[in-house]
């Protein structure tokens, strides 16, 4: 089950999500990191949400906390890792998107550990963390502006911002062809207008650029049969799930639901969330079965299942070369789990419960905090000494490091190194 739960996965986010997400993202204009950063990390980021209002108002512990805070050193290393490692092609960063969202992780971060520092959240401190969000979608409101400062003021002394005002440079004689006879359809931030532009040739580019971008052929049905013997296998294995979905799922690819993009991305991410409690609860099972500790459980194969949509919809755009909307997607998505603790918490604070604070349990986030800026910081110095690529060398990098990581929480959540002692249920 918990095998066909990932492929039911990689189905909903290649057939369904993130086709929505490219039409969303050509109606709006935004570029490839932006949508990584906004609507791919809060489709994707779906499950936490439903586990951080499950934890506040039905089981009343701190579940969320522990769901959302012990996966994200898996979100931000394991995830990088299978971008490396499973992608055949390597992806090119922005400097720019990368810093932006890690510094906004670590405020989020710092916020949330100032809040359960004294295990109590107050409705101000969760409103104080909604405010932050607010701040952060404000900033890439004006991305394309604040981008363009930034690489003017500090490309002199900064080699990073340097390199992207060239790759600019290389690609406005096309982006922007038409600047002089007539007003640009969409001007973008950095080297592409939308998130797969950059596999189109110059004809359909052009054909974007005067607003006729739409598909003259239909998209294959999805009971295509396919041409290779293994996909054959996955595709007849699959079946069942492909039947539930297009019952289910308006096709935006198809131009009869074209217009219907909204309805994909939200139903679409309605079944993700179902998916992953599924996993979830199969995982927890093999875990209960094999006799593994709750703690360790949570962080590793847990972790690891609550992050599945992630990890899927990341490896999937980065074997299409879009690396900056896959990393806005690793780090934004954690950003975005943030804001997942920070709703349930207002409303439970400020309309439900109003007589007093929610209690929550603080036990080993020191270590907990210093593993997410070590690993925040270490990932934007692996890419910037990695000449700012995706490749299969950060990807072991990311994966070794992530096992260190893996085996000193573990080793500490059991009492082996460091002070903190091992609580039985009930105890």
């Amino acid at each position: 089950i918990i095998l066909y739960m990932f492929l039911a996965v990689s189905i909903v986010c290649d057939d369904y999500f993130l086709p929505s997400l490219e039409i969303i993202s050509e109606c709006l204009g935004l570029s490839q990191d932006v949508a990584g950063a906004t609507f791919m990390a809060a489709g994707s980021s779906a499950p936490e949400l439903v586990t951080a209002f499950l934890g506040v108002f039905v089981t009343k512990g701190d579940i969320g906390v522990s769901t959302i805070l012990g996966s994200a050193v898996y979100n931000l290393l394991g995830i990088s890792a299978a971008c490396g490692l499973f992608s055949s092609m390597v992806s090119r960063l922005s400097c720019w998107p990368l810093f932006r969202d890690c510094l906004a992780y670590t405020i989020s971060v710092a916020a949330v550990l100032a809040m359960i520092s004294d295990n109590r959240i107050y409705w101000y401190e969760s409103a104080s963390l909604l405010l932050i969000y607010g701040c952060y979608i404000l900033v890439l409101c004006f991305d394309i502006k604040i981008n363009q400062y930034l690489m003017k003021k500090f490309s002199p002394c900064c080699t990073c911002f340097t390199k992207a005002m060239e790759e600019n440079a290389e690609q406005q004689p096309l982006v922007g062809w038409r600047e002089e006879s007539g007003p640009l359809i969409r001007q973008q931030s950095r080297t592409d207008s939308g998130i797969f532009q950059d596999e189109l040739d110059y004809s359909q580019l052009s054909k974007s650029m005067h607003g006729l971008d739409e598909i003259s052929e239909d998209h294959p049905s999805v009971f295509t049969v396919p041409e290779a013997d293994m996909k054959r296998i996955l595709w007849v294995l699959s079946l069942p799930i492909i039947t539930l979905l297009y019952l289910t799922i308006p096709d935006c690819r198809r131009q009869f639901w074209r217009n219907w993009f909204m309805v994909t991305f939200l139903i679409s991410a309605a079944w993700i969330s179902a998916i992953t409690y599924v996993l979830v609860w199969m995982i927890t099972i093999a875990g209960e079965t094999l006799g593994i500790p709750e703690s360790v459980m949570g962080l590793t194969l847990l972790a690891a299942g609550t992050s599945v949509p992630d990890t899927v919809a990341s490896v999937l755009v980065a074997r299409k070369g879009n690396g900056d909307m896959a990393m806005s997607n690793i780090v934004g998505s954690n950003v975005f789990d943030m804001l997942c603790l920070g709703i349930p918490w207002f409303i439970k604070t400020a309309f439900i419960n109003t007589s007093g604070p929610i209690e929550v349990n603080s036990g080993g986030l020191t270590y907990t905090a210093i593993s997410l800026i070590c690993s925040v910081v270490f990932i934007f110095l692996a890419v910037h000494l990695n000449g700012w690529k995706i490749d299969k060398k950060l990807g072991a990098i990311c994966l070794v490091l992530y096992l260190v990581f893996t085996i000193l929480s573990i080793l500490y959540e059991l009492g082996i190194i460091g002070n903190n002692p091992t609580r039985v249920c009930g105890n």
